[in-house]
């Protein structure tokens, strides 16, 4: 209820904190599944001269020795004074709690005057924030900071936090005065649409957390939500473990297509006399995978690649069959059950017919490519006509290309790509980025970039600190952390926070105040105080170097730094009163859309133009670059893990024959394109399934609906400010505070999706296809 957990980091969020669960969900390190695009023609169109901003931006990132601001201030992280070493998070975390309980027992004695009750649902809002701030804050620590007592401080302030947050999940005083101002018609009638849609957050949030239930089983939820918690942990721990290696024969490796790599792996058997050891993942991997003309090296490769221990299928379904407890344990048939309650899709029902269009729309074209596949292997073994493509044969026989743009560009460093993104967002908000000085002590790392998100009317409305490359102990892979979320304050009634006997509790209090108090400001044209909203990006991009001079990207990193960066204006954009609706926070399946809508605006030769620091016209496009052929085989079997994470959320894993090999196996069989390979349990690598539990399906349908946003709204005008204005003022404004299916109905003029049901389910399915392959009915 009072706390979202992360968004772009998934696969570490907590995915049973629920009524409290609303902090770490702002995380986005997740692997995207792969897509294609289509160049899209466009009339030129002006564009803005890069400012000195933009100029200033491709300097910080290409050559950040040198483009340091001098600073002569010193603070703690993020401006905080307080947070100038470990011991003081330590402290924080204990202000906080004291904090967090005061307001708690102050919620609990709203009901002795109808002025308090009025304040609930805004007290709640706080208290969620106030549990927010210093859990979003500590997860960012874990992941980033490079000084081990740092990291064991914020361990420490994220496991005590939790604990605190698992006990007001089930808090029934809490949820008896939500009951309460429910029950008070008059307060209903005057509460803002934003407050109402905000209580039912927390209503709903409290009914799932077992809060009707005697106390015996509230505690028995309380114990669940822990272990599931630990299970999750220990799951994404071992789905990045490195796999044992394969040991191929030299002999195996002759007539390699790849003369490189090839010829020194050959050399280098021929000089050791012994098989070689290939790990999976590791480039010699890939190009066996790609090159090997021999079916056995592919195949022990692909097998070491899918192994797990008997230990790391245990750890996964002990998770899934605590989760599936917990929810009949609250009334619910399933965990799928429990957790789309709320979403846009609302039943695993609705998903299952979301799926089923799609497979049936994709399944023609992934058929096709695959008996071309076959066509190639019949050809390269000489063997009777169609032999059977197994899993270790798409990408010889189909070698993944990589993503390209639609038209030629020059090579793109990390610099030139923010410039392109400020002078995108300068077109469609009037919004900017502006480097800064950071004072010393307020970034955990020298290559941390701050930049200041400008409004045009309004000045900074919020923070960006670029993490950008690699380093040893750093999290991998790219993540969008919303540290701070924007929030209304000047309505807080911070003096009544102070009314406690003890004069050492006040003290603690007024030092959780004060740290709140940082990053607040009245914004020009928009009534109140707001807390502006602060966010991380983690990359692990290459560091330039004088000897290799700016970091260039390969077009997917391109891809990647669009994609967060969708997050982040969604966190910049989105100004709510209440930090539980705030941006990003908003239901799962539909948190992706802004971010993969951003990908979109790559298509376009025009947006492209906004790379080069000279051009103000758009370049010409001349079709698909690399699209990969076999694209539709990767995209079904993307459709095809989304089922699988439907059946792991079923009630069939507490069946006590239920082996998670066993059902993907059958469903590879059954339902998929290539033969499951036995011996193999590639289950225990899909991190997707602790952090995206049973709404794995949300990327698919995200890209369904971006695909049509762009289509109908942007492609023929990207940089068109009045689409701009039109679609931050009908979705990304109100984060989670509005209905999904009423934002996207309203942005498409497409009422057949108001209601969000069934039927609007196979809508979206039919347009994932539509704009995929350019069907009839595309517009």
């Amino acid at each position: 209820m009072l706390a979202k957990a992360g968004r772009n980091v998934l696969k570490n969020r907590p995915a049973q904190v629920f009524c409290f669960r609303r902090c770490l969900r702002d995380k986005n390190a997740l692997r995207r599944p792969s897509h294609s695009r289509n160049a899209v023609t466009q009339a030129a169109i002006p564009t803005i001269p890069a400012s000195v901003d933009d100029k200033t931006l491709v300097h910080l990132f290409d050559h950040p020795h040198t483009s340091k601001f001098p600073s002569f201030s010193h603070t703690g992280l993020f401006g905080h004074p307080s947070l100038t070493h470990p011991r003081a998070l330590i402290s924080l975390t204990n202000s906080t709690l004291v904090r967090a309980q005061s307001l708690t027992e102050r919620i609990l004695r709203a009901r002795e005057s109808k002025e308090e009750l009025f304040k609930v649902v805004k007290n709640l809002d706080r208290l969620s924030d106030l549990l927010c701030g210093v859990i979003d804050l500590s997860e960012l620590i874990r992941n980033a900071h490079p000084d081990h007592a740092w990291v064991e401080a914020a361990n420490h302030a994220y496991e005590s936090l939790c604990e605190f947050m698992n006990v007001l999940n089930t808090h029934v005083g809490l949820y008896e005065v939500l009951k309460a101002v429910f029950s008070d018609r008059d307060i209903l009638d005057r509460i803002s649409p934003e407050a109402h849609a905000t209580a039912l957050i927390f209503w709903r949030d409290f009914e799932k957390s077992a809060i009707n239930l005697p106390g015996h089983q509230r505690e028995k939820f309380v114990s669940l939500s822990s272990e599931i918690l630990v299970l999750g942990r220990q799951f994404l721990r071992e789905a990045a473990t490195p796999r044992p290696p394969a040991s191929i024969k030299p002999s195996e490796l002759s007539g390699l297509k790849d003369q490189g790599m090839g010829v020194r792996l050959q050399l280098q058997a021929r000089f050791t006399q012994r098989d070689l050891l290939v790990y999976p993942g590791s480039l010699q991997a890939q190009m066996i995978m790609r090159s090997a003309p021999e079916e056995e090296p592919r195949r022990r490769v692909y097998i070491a690649s899918n192994s797990s221990t008997p230990e790391q299928i245990q750890i996964l379904e002990d998770l899934l069959r605590k989760r599936a407890e917990l929810a009949q344990l609250v009334g619910s048939k399933s965990f799928a059950h429990l957790t789309l309650d709320d979403k846009m899709a609302k039943s695993p029902e609705n998903v299952n017919h979301f799926l089923d269009a799609l497979m049936d729309h994709t399944s023609p074209a992934a058929r096709s490519a695959l008996q071309a596949l076959s066509q190639r292997k019949q050809n390269h073994l000489e063997t009777p006509p169609w032999p059977v493509i197994q899993a270790w044969d798409r990408d010889f026989y189909c070698p993944p290309e990589p993503p390209s743009p639609p038209v030629p560009l020059p090579p793109l460093t990390i610099g030139t790509v923010f410039m392109g993104l400020s002078r995108l967002f300068r077109q469609l908000y009037g919004v900017t980025l502006r480097p800064v000085a950071s004072a010393s002590g307020e970034v955990w790392h020298s290559d941390v970039q701050k930049l200041e998100v400008v409004d045009e009317e309004k000045g900074v409305i919020g923070w960006i600190y670029a993490d950008l490359f690699a380093r040893r102990g750093k999290a991998s892979g790219a993540a969008h952390y919303t540290v701070r979320c924007s929030r209304r304050t000047d309505d807080d009634d911070v003096t009544s926070d102070l009314s406690v006997d003890d004069p050492s509790y006040a003290e603690l209090i007024r030092e959780s105040i004060e740290f709140e108090a940082v990053k607040r400001h009245r914004l020009p044209g928009q009534d109140g105080v707001h807390q502006l909203p602060l966010v991380v990006l983690l990359c692990e991009f290459a560091r330039p170097s004088a000897s290799r001079g700016a970091t260039v990207l390969e077009w997917v990193d391109v891809n990647t730094l669009f994609h967060e960066m969708g997050h982040a204006m969604h966190s910049m954009l989105g100004r709510t009163e209440y930090q539980n609706v705030s941006g990003t926070r908003c239901a799962t399946d539909f948190v992706e859309l802004p971010s993969i809508l951003m990908e979109h605006f790559l298509n376009s030769p025009t947006v492209l133009s906004l790379f080069s620091v000279d051009s103000t016209t758009s370049l010409s496009p001349v079709g698909n670059h690399h699209i990969d052929p076999c694209h539709s085989i990767d995209t079904y079997q993307q459709i095809l893990l989304a089922a699988l994470d439907q059946v792991y959320h079923s009630p069939v894993v507490l069946d006590t024959k239920f082996d998670s090999t066993e059902e993907y196996a059958h469903l590879q069989n059954t339902r998929g394109l290539i033969p499951y390979v036995p011996g193999t349990s590639f289950q225990t690598q899909f991190g997707h399934l602790f952090g995206y539990g049973a709404t794995y399906y949300s990327y698919l349908l995200d890209r369904a609906i971006a695909s049509r946003v762009w289509g109908n709204v942007f492609a023929q005008n990207p940089l068109d400010r009045g689409l701009g204005e039109r679609y931050r003022n009908e979705v990304l404004k109100y984060g989670g505070g509005k209905d999904p299916w009423k934002m996207v109905s309203a942005l498409l003029s497409s009422p057949e999706l108001e209601n969000g049901d069934a039927e609007a389910m196979k809508v979206v399915g039919r347009w994932r296809i539509e704009d995929e392959v350019g069907l009839p009915g595309r517009h």
